[in-house]
């Protein structure tokens, strides 16, 4: 499973009486802190879809309620793994990385029964690292896959010192010949994107595309024990803290309903005439409805007045209301407006329906790798891309023919 085979590179770690008599005191460290761990861990997705369906709602108790009533579970769950599985990697290989360096540099301080941090790398095996980097270079934006291969070539040099101390020329090879060719390798491809989000003002791009193809070759080893265990807890605490409030913003932002184009024709109601109790005269009112119903009269315009039961009236004309959709009954159809109104159109009175696309992201950076943008993942720059048509007016609040 782990990597946790010795105390000491090259030397087995043996177990004493004296230890098994403490080790019962001492499990309440990480023991603890993972129980409660992995009891807390699950509630973090179901705050985040409630903080979302709160921020979607404006704030207001009523319709948090009707959201939660009608958005399907499994759509709340996609939008959130489509969000933020970018962060799986994040935390993997974070984590691991200092996990491995406090085992390779303070051995002594090493112990999976105190430390949630040790305890996580000792049983972490080698598979699901390997995945983490798989699935990083494919949902990673472009100007951090440097980052992600500092921390690929990190793993991969502390783990073969640890594991492959008595092999010299391995551990160089891995630690020093291969990120250099690495590195030599980024700043062959990345040189003139470095150069033009310099020559832009775009620092942190340049920075992120720079620094840590250097970088990779500054960790690859042990660093002073007496600062490692204050310096890899330190950073752990601070990713752990930082991350969720990180996944939090980003999650935020995401759509949860679909957003639609309704456009609404609005009508006069029908009233039913009673029954005439004697026979009407010739040519009288009577003998030219048919069964004994009248229509009934529209009466006079009211300017846009609403009619009793609320609804918009007759006179307000044609529409079209754009916001998200949240569910069609047999009688109506709901649809949360853009100032976060909840509207019951009647189905009576839906004239068509358009299912309007996301906006596409306007882009922050205008640095591309040879014709690939920064800000894309190589998910996206695989996928196939989906066509150009003009967009339906009806998504912009217009009627068509309407200019």
């Amino acid at each position: 499973m782990g990597e946790d085979r010795a105390a000491t590179s090259g030397v087995p770690r043996i177990t004493t009486i004296s230890d098994k008599a403490v080790r019962p005191r001492r499990m309440a460290g990480a023991r603890q802190a993972q129980q409660w761990l992995l009891t807390l861990l699950p509630t973090f997705p179901v705050l985040l879809l409630v903080l979302r369906l709160w921020q979607l709602s404006q704030q207001d108790m009523s319709t948090m309620l009707l959201l939660v009533q009608y958005v399907s579970p499994l759509g709340l769950l996609s939008a959130l793994l489509i969000a933020l599985v970018w962060a799986f990697p994040v935390v993997v290989l974070t984590f691991g990385v200092l996990g491995r360096l406090l085992r390779l540099s303070a051995p002594d301080r090493f112990d999976p029964e105190r430390s949630l941090l040790a305890s996580g790398t000792a049983r972490t095996p080698g598979w699901v690292i390997t995945a983490a980097v798989a699935l990083g270079a494919l949902t990673w934006q472009l100007r951090f896959l440097p980052s992600l291969l500092m921390l690929g070539l990190w793993l991969l040099a502390l783990r073969t010192r640890y594991l492959h101390p008595d092999q010299p020329t391995r551990v160089l090879v891995v630690s020093v010949a291969l990120p250099l060719a690495a590195a030599v390798l980024a700043y062959t491809v990345l040189g003139p994107a470095i150069w033009a989000a310099y020559r832009n003002d775009e620092l942190a791009t340049a920075a992120l595309l720079a620094v840590p193809p250097a970088a990779t070759l500054l960790l690859t080893g042990p660093i002073p024990g007496w600062i490692a265990p204050t310096l890899t807890h330190g950073l752990a605490f601070t990713v752990a803290a930082v991350l969720p409030v990180v996944m939090g913003a980003v999650f935020l932002r995401v759509p949860l309903l679909p957003t639609a184009a309704v456009e609404v024709v609005p009508k006069e109601p029908t009233a039913t005439a009673p029954q005439a109790s004697a026979s009407p005269a010739p040519g009288g009112p009577a003998s030219r409805s048919s069964g004994g119903t009248a229509e009934a009269s529209p009466g006079p315009r009211n300017g846009g007045a609403a009619n009793p039961d609320g609804r918009p009236s007759a006179a307000d004309g044609r529409q079209v209301v754009l916001g998200a959709l949240i569910a069609v009954t047999d009688t109506s159809t709901i649809v949360l407006d853009r100032t976060a109104t909840v509207r019951f159109l009647p189905n009576g009175w839906v004239e068509s329906q358009v299912l309007c696309p996301q906006p596409a992201a306007v882009p922050y950076s205008l640095v591309s790798v040879r014709g690939w943008p920064v800000e894309e993942t190589a998910l996206n720059w695989m996928m196939p891309r989906r066509p150009v048509v003009d967009p339906d007016v009806r998504c912009e609040g217009r009627l068509p023919g309407v200019r």
